[in-house]
């Protein structure tokens, strides 16, 4: 709706990852230097964490466009999968035909030399899970056996798993617990900092063709990140509404009454703000307590 009021060719804050939109920031920046290092390495699995909504399926997508012709990659987006469904996902994914009802050990077969068959042309398997901590146990334990073959130099195939904090209560348990030891590389994506806020809607807006003067006031930008968490699909989503706001009154920058609306309208952030609001009204009432006590003495 705003797309034409603001001069944009295209909406600045959707919630669908887009790498047309990304942001360098930080974490996201350590957290590819870490997917690299490990993947030049050529061993084990490797691990990134993050809260809901920091962008690990957007810093997936960075990490696969960044891999050069000496590697092959697949990409699984949902790995709720059997053991079975999973190798036949992996399959199709690295161009292997399977037969549809071969069994387990077959499959695995096959894999196997389609692996051994890449090492010969001198190109390095990467294998990326999305949600990994929907996986079964006993798919974890069939992406491990996968994992065994390695010639006298290196691994046939590197595993990223690409999970929510879920994932290392999955991890812990004890019959993965030789997987949980090849983890050789890993990282926790974190939040926008506060000072990065700033860039990160600036560069959106640009990224989208806006062209004008500072639209976000820096009261809002402190506002916005403190009830976000500076947590990227939060900020999108308020910073949408917001926009919306102001287009709606006419106006040209967002200031903190409208990110209070927006907040008011967005569930996910009421849960992060109701302990602040419980914690800064159990204050007030000490405070309170405190003066009244003093009155009556």
């Amino acid at each position: 709706m705003y797309r034409a009021y603001f001069g944009l060719r295209e909406p600045p804050f959707g919630i669908t990852p887009d790498t047309s939109f990304i942001f360098a920031c930080t974490a996201h920046q350590e957290a590819l230097n870490t997917l690299l290092i490990a993947v030049k390495s050529g061993e084990g699995f490797i691990k990134i964490t993050g809260e809901v909504g920091t962008g690990k399926t957007l810093l997936c997508r960075r990490f696969l466009a960044t891999l050069g012709s000496s590697c092959v990659s697949a990409y699984i987006p949902n790995p709720y999968l059997d053991p079975r469904s999973l190798l036949l996902a992996l399959a199709d994914e690295l161009g292997t035909p399977l037969k549809k009802d071969a069994d387990q050990h077959r499959l695995l077969k096959s894999l196997t030399l389609a692996l051994l068959g890449f090492a010969r042309q001198g190109k390095q398997v990467v294998i990326c899970l999305d949600e990994a901590q929907t996986m079964p146990l006993e798919s974890l334990e069939a992406l491990r056996l996968l994992t065994n073959l390695e010639t006298e130099k290196r691994k046939l195939v590197q595993v990223v798993l690409f999970g929510q904090p879920e994932l290392d209560k999955k991890l812990a348990q004890s019959s993965v617990r030789q997987l949980r030891q090849r983890i050789t590389f890993q990282y926790h994506l974190g939040a926008l900092a506060r000072n990065e806020l700033d860039h990160y809607l600036t560069h959106r807006l640009n990224v989208a063709g806006y062209r004008g003067n500072r639209v976000f006031t820096a009261p809002a930008v402190r506002l916005m990140h403190r009830l976000s968490g500076g947590i990227p699909r939060l900020v999108n989503i308020l910073a949408n509404k917001t926009l919306l706001l102001v287009y709606g009154e006419g106006e040209r920058q967002v200031l903190p009454r409208h990110v209070r609306t927006a907040a008011a309208d967005t569930p996910s952030v009421k849960s992060v703000l109701h302990p602040v609001w419980w914690f800064a009204f159990a204050m007030l009432l000490i405070s309170m307590g405190g003066v009244i006590w003093k009155f009556l003495q």
